[in-house]
């Protein structure tokens, strides 16, 4: 699996799911622009160690291009400028991975909307749909002018699972979904011009985030499964980075145009495995368990 030569965009690569992608495009050889607002010397609200200089240093060091742009993506002046520097540096567009999100501190858990903080739910609502169409309005322009694009909408949940499941709140719910409507509604746009659109989730993801939120690393995350037996099915964002890669370098990946699809699903179908050789299917699980009548602990799936 090679994509060298390949020109990537990864909207939303600090952390989580965006860096693991990111590595993965660069370990086949891609040029990877990795976006994200903290960088060594500007933190955003998260006020998290990981920066967009570190995920391009790991991109590089896959052995692909790492090149770090900070880009607050519900900024539309500062999108059209990374479009327009990708343009003047590499005249191409082959891939581009919308995982922009942020809103792991502002959605309430099982709380309906007169109980959500309503500007904290409106909030998410902003950064995880309209920095996703922001920069779909201006990269794919540039993506299109090459039939053979590929465009990557990162959620949680795959829509048969979110279509008949509720997910945590109104506003998190509305986010998620919508998501995998757009990577639906692309496709139809994206078709004529010969490139493909698919969301895809992974299932429930090793993040820094989660790592952190049950105190483990990743060295001993299986310390948390004492806890949350469920956790023994999680995986390390570079499984869906792997996901991502395969579906680029798959010179028929038309067939999955308009599609929602999984990490887990995806690994049945191109044989490749997480870090530790493992190929977990989250989302298959948590069906499972639930039709079985066992109550499966959903927290953190992102």
């Amino acid at each position: 699996m090679t994509l060298q030569g390949k020109i990537a965009l990864v909207a939303g690569a600090t952390r989580g799911a965006g860096r693991g992608i990111a590595v993965e495009l660069g370990a086949a050889g891609a040029t990877v622009y990795v976006t994200g607002r903290t960088t060594r010397h500007r933190q955003s609200e998260y006020a998290r160690p990981e920066t967009i200089e570190e995920t391009a240093e790991l991109v590089s060091a896959a052995g692909g291009k790492g090149i770090a742009i900070r880009v607050d993506h519900l900024v539309v002046e500062e999108v059209r400028e990374l479009v327009a520097r990708i343009r003047a540096e590499q005249h191409r567009l082959d891939i581009l991975v919308n995982d922009i999100w942020g809103g792991e501190t502002l959605f309430e858990w099982n709380k309906p909307v007169w109980e959500h903080n309503l500007e904290n739910g409106l909030r998410m609502l902003r950064l995880g749909i309209d920095t996703h169409l922001i920069t779909a309005h201006h990269a794919l322009p540039l993506m299109i002018e090459r039939p053979g694009g590929l465009l990557v909408e990162v959620t949680d949940g795959t829509a048969a699972y979110n279509a008949e499941h509720y997910r945590l709140s109104p506003f998190y719910d509305l986010a998620k979904v919508a998501v995998n409507r757009m990577g639906w509604a692309h496709a139809k746009d994206l078709a004529p011009h010969g490139a493909t659109s698919v969301s895809i989730t992974p299932g429930w993801l090793r993040s820094e985030m989660m790592l952190g939120y049950y105190g483990v690393e990743e060295k001993n995350w299986r310390d948390a499964t004492a806890k949350v037996p469920h956790f023994v099915v999680s995986e390390t964002p570079r499984f869906v980075g792997r996901a991502v890669a395969a579906l680029a370098a798959d010179p028929d990946r038309t067939r999955w145009n308009g599609q929602s699809l999984s990490s887990g699903g995806l690994a049945q179908v191109y044989g490749f495995t997480d870090l530790d050789g493992s190929r977990p299917d989250a989302w298959r699980y948590v069906v499972e368990v639930q039709d079985a009548g066992k109550p499966a602990d959903a927290t953190g799936y992102r």
